[in-house]
């Protein structure tokens, strides 16, 4: 069974009309941080190794899966709603030391863009 892995944080890269996730991030059960890159996060999904999930306000939970764009990249997403279709891109960006240091490692890939409106 795969673990169960809330996500606290994204790793953005803002482009005009879009927006990229390069990065999720979380905390560890003892209180570390960890983070793993768009790439990591889809293969251990797609592998049945990790499942993530977001919780929004009121203990509403939303599941995090893999989804295409219309090049066919991967990118994260939530399971839409009735009022939004990706409550990912509503988490604040991680501010965690790491990014700031390595934030040219995480943008390595494909960038799975999400066009917002």
């Amino acid at each position: 069974m795969a673990r169960q892995l809330r996500i606290h944080h994204i790793v953005t890269k803002d482009q005009p009309g879009e927006l990229c996730i390069h990065a999720i991030c979380g905390s560890n059960p003892d209180g570390t941080h960890w983070t793993l890159t768009r790439d990591q996060a889809v293969s251990q999904i797609e592998d049945k190794v990790s499942a993530f999930y977001i919780e929004r306000s009121g203990g509403k939970r939303f599941d995090v899966i893999v989804a295409f764009d219309r090049r066919a990249n991967k990118y994260l997403k939530t399971i839409p709603d009735r009022e939004y279709s990706n409550e990912l891109l509503f988490l604040p960006n991680c501010l965690h030391f790491t990014h700031t240091q390595n934030s040219r490692s995480l943008g390595a890939g494909a960038c799975g863009r999400i066009t917002l409106p």
